[in-house]
């Protein structure tokens, strides 16, 4: 079997991606990454798509030339609707997997029929995610909802001057949303399903497993992105088998904007030390 120690690139416009980085880490242990989060201009979900585009180039770009990059994970769901065909074309001989709302595993899941979605405006808006729910909208009705707000909160959490503002704003922004978008449950009519749309609502499952009771299901990303990332490098040769050993590889985690909030997320949800974390160069900090 070939082996390539290079590193995976994992990117997103800030904290959220750290769910998917999770886990990568469960279903690719013997691989090293680099995850950069773009927190200087997040959250991309109420961002330009042109904006979108320039940063995700930007990010991939540097992860490459600087990082030696054996494949990209673009752990956002707003980067990807607005930018992963063009970094297809771009980098063609890169391993690149993209991100986009749960809908169709939650079609497998569903008995109600009736199938929420909580994404950014960004993904709501974008035609890549129009096509995705024309292609299931005949086999069940799905209920939309833009969560503008609900990504910074989560990114505000981290940080110890603003985390009891934030959470207070991410309490009452999925009250707001969910009583937006109907009535949850296993009853005809409810939905019974959840899809988070985007890479930070997975760390407020607990808060709308309380809010939606016992009977509804989350679906998110990560692990279906895991898999898909283990079956790529795997067909291309580029998987590191590395050795049997347990030893966890080494991970760098990168930050435009705020290392103190990067360092307390990694700590609060990987349980990762603070010395993983460090800041960009400016040159990528951007305007």
């Amino acid at each position: 079997m070939t082996s390539d120690p290079r590193p995976i690139g994992v990117f997103d416009s800030g904290i959220g991606g750290l769910s998917v980085l999770q886990a990568l880490q469960k279903e690719l242990p013997h691989e090293r990454f680099v995850y950069l989060a773009d927190n200087a201009h997040a959250p991309y979900g109420e961002k330009s798509e042109t904006f979108i585009r320039e940063r995700t180039h930007a990010i991939a770009d540097y992860l490459l030339a600087q990082h030696h990059i054996k494949a990209l994970v673009v752990a956002c769901n707003t980067a990807t609707a607005a930018a992963i065909h063009e970094l297809r074309a771009r980098h063609p001989a890169l391993a690149l997997v993209g991100l986009e709302p749960a809908l169709k595993p939650a079609l497998g899941l569903s008995h109600t029929r009736h199938i929420g979605v909580m994404a950014t405006r960004g993904t709501v808006a974008s035609d890549k995610f129009a096509r995705l729910l024309a292609s299931v909208q005949s086999e069940a009705h799905f209920e939309v909802q833009a969560c503008n707000g609900l990504a910074l909160a989560i990114e505000q959490s981290t940080l110890p001057d603003q985390a009891e503002a934030a959470q207070a704003q991410i309490a009452h922004l999925l009250q707001t949303y969910t009583q937006a978008m109907g009535c949850f449950g296993s009853a005809p009519g409810d939905i019974d399903t959840l899809v988070l749309g985007c890479t930070h609502y997975v760390f407020v499952e607990n808060d709308l497993r309380q809010l939606l009771g016992p009977d509804v299901q989350l679906v998110s990303t990560g692990e279906p992105v895991a898999r898909q990332t283990q079956r790529l490098l795997a067909a291309a040769g580029l998987l590191n088998p590395g050795k049997t050993n347990g030893a966890a590889q080494p991970m760098r985690l990168l930050t435009t904007g705020d290392l103190q909030g990067l360092r307390a997320a990694a700590q609060r949800w990987l349980g990762l030390p603070p010395e993983v974390c460090e800041a960009v160069p400016a040159a990528l900090q951007g305007a």
